[in-house]
């Protein structure tokens, strides 16, 4: 089996009309057509990918599980959020890797920005 690449990730929250405006408003995502479903949600493009908001009752969000936007420049993308007032961590470097920070969505799920750092050449 091959995959190409990520289609779509799907993202529990508390309130979908709510998060759905954090990710239109602040990240910039677009909304796009949703099937009549029986539940709240939304879905929206962000890149080539999507993102599927599912809007579950008493939703808790679960601790470390996250997912990570590719960012060119992270401290500028850091400061883009927190002039919107979202709260967002000091970037940190994983060693030779890339550099990454994170913060939350309005129900709780965390969110990485990662800036990846160039790889050296063989010497």
């Amino acid at each position: 089996m091959k995959f190409s690449e990520v289609h779509h990730i799907s993202l529990n929250v508390s309130d979908a009309q709510r998060d759905t405006a954090f990710y239109t408003d602040v990240l910039g995502f677009k909304a796009i057509p949703r099937p009549e479903l029986p539940f709240k949600g939304a879905w929206l493009e962000m890149g080539q990918q999507q993102l599927h908001l599912l809007e579950i009752a008493n939703f808790k969000a679960p601790k470390g599980q996250h997912f990570a936007f590719s960012v060119a420049d992270i401290h500028k993308a850091r400061d883009l959020l927190i002039a919107q007032a979202v709260k967002v961590s000091e970037p940190q470097e994983i060693k030779g890797v890339c550099l990454q920070c994170f913060f939350s969505d309005p129900s709780g799920n965390l969110l990485e920005l990662n800036q990846p750092l160039p790889t050296r050449g063989a010497d």
